[in-house]
C-alpha cells in the first residue's frame, strides 16, 4: 500500500489507556476478577497491576481501522505480556532512542521539557514519516499538539485517554471516527 491507502497507524501507551491507575482492581468475566497464575514472561514477579486490563480492549482495539504499534515504556515486553492478556497478535514496538551524551541533544531535550513537549513526541512522529497516525496516552498535553501540527505533514490525533479510567467507549468511538475521516480528507500539503 501506499499514500492514502495505507490504514493510518495508531500508537498506544500501556500505562494509563490499557492499565488504568484508578480504583481498585476492575472485574471482568462474569465479575471474577482477573487472575495471574503467574509471572509472565520478562517479569521477576507478578505485577498487581496488570489485573486492572481489561481484556475486552484487544478486540475491539483490532477492529479499528488502524496499524496498531506500541509506543510505551514497557516496549518488546508489551507483545510478551499485553498482548495475550488482551488477544492481540505481535505488534511492531517504538524503539525509544537512547539518552544521549552529546550537548546538543541535552539542550534540546531541556528546551523540550521547559516546553511541556512529551518525550515521545518528536520519536513518534519520526517513526510515523509523514503518515497518518493517532496516539492513544495520557500524558499528552496541548504543547506535544502544536509541536505535532508544526512538524508532522500527515494527518494526526493525539488522544488523551484518562488515567483514572483507561480506555473507554468514548475514547474507541473518538479514535474511530477520527480514522473514518482520515480516509475521506484530501492530504495535508507539505511543509
Amino acid at each position: 500500500m501506499t499514500g492514502t491507502a495505507q490504514r493510518p497507524l495508531l500508537f498506544l501507551d500501556v500505562d494509563g489507556p490499557l492499565i488504568p491507575f484508578g480504583g481498585e482492581p476492575l472485574r471482568y468475566r462474569d465479575g471474577d476478577p482477573i487472575r495471574r497464575t503467574g509471572p509472565g514472561p520478562g517479569e521477576g514477579g507478578s505485577n498487581p497491576l496488570l489485573a486492572r486490563i481489561d481484556p475486552r480492549h484487544g478486540p475491539r482495539l483490532a477492529a479499528l481501522p488502524y496499524e496498531l504499534v506500541w509506543a510505551t515504556t514497557w516496549m518488546a515486553d508489551a507483545n510478551e505480556i499485553i498482548a495475550p492478556r488482551i488477544g492481540l497478535p505481535r505488534l511492531a514496538v517504538v524503539i525509544w532512542p537512547e539518552p544521549s551524551d552529546e550537548d546538543e541533544r541535552d539542550e534540546q531535550d531541556e528546551r523540550d521539557a521547559r516546553a511541556g513537549l512529551h518525550w515521545k513526541t518528536r520519536a513518534l512522529v519520526a517513526w510515523a514519516a509523514g503518515r497518518a497516525f493517532a496516539w492513544a496516552d495520557d500524558e499528552i498535553t496541548d504543547a506535544d499538539r502544536a509541536w505535532v501540527s508544526a512538524h508532522h505533514r500527515g494527518h494526526a490525533l493525539l488522544h488523551r485517554v484518562d488515567p483514572r479510567e483507561g480506555l473507554t467507549d468514548a475514547d474507541f468511538a473518538a479514535l474511530d471516527a477520527w480514522s473514518r475521516t482520515t480516509r475521506t480528507a484530501a492530504p495535508p500539503r507539505p511543509r
